[in-house]
């Protein structure tokens, strides 16, 4: 398991328990089984970005400060240049970049998705959480599963949905998919 998950990890426990949450508490509060989140939170397993922001939003503290262990300081404004991102690596379908991590106080989670090409004929795995996401496509072709339908987005396409719905996506003509991905 990456290094950066076991620390994400320690970090969220250590929250958890100064919260006084159980695992269990937790667990349901983002839906996922207590065993799945015990092996989260011993760096056994990886849980979605979507998750980790639910597990903020539970914990009373901003996403960053799970990401990197650093509270967010910048209140006016957050200037974050190319490709200077912090790197959320999180599941192997999906890298994140997180472009907001030092603003504090935020209403939203924005990030710069890459999805890798897979072969040909394996599905998505699908992801909820509770909230709406907008993706916007900034190169590539990626197909995404929504509410029983499949769309091809392209460059300058966006889509806006309500992210309680199972989604997932697909990079298409074995290139990757580059996406903004805003999730509130």
């Amino acid at each position: 398991m990456h290094n950066g998950i076991k620390e994400i990890a320690i970090r969220v426990k250590e929250l958890r328990e100064l919260n006084e949450i159980s695992a269990a508490e937790m667990a349901a509060a983002i839906d996922m089984s207590e065993q799945l989140y015990l092996a989260f939170e011993a760096g056994q397993e990886d849980i979605s970005a979507s998750s980790l922001y639910e597990v903020a939003q539970k914990l009373g503290v901003d996403l960053a400060l799970l990401l990197t262990g650093d509270m967010p300081r910048m209140s006016s404004f957050s200037v974050t240049r190319k490709g200077k991102g912090v790197a959320v690596e999180r599941r192997r379908q999906y890298q994140y970049q997180a472009l907001a991590a030092n603003f504090t106080n935020k209403k939203a989670e924005p990030f710069v998705v890459t999805v890798q090409p897979k072969p040909e004929g394996v599905q998505p795995s699908l992801n909820q959480h509770p909230g709406q996401e907008m993706n916007y496509m900034l190169e590539g072709r990626m197909k995404i599963f929504i509410c029983g339908n499949e769309l091809v987005l392209e460059e300058g396409d966006s889509i806006f949905y309500d992210s309680s719905n199972p989604h997932g996506m697909l990079a298409m003509d074995g290139k990757a998919a580059k996406f903004i991905a805003i999730i509130m």
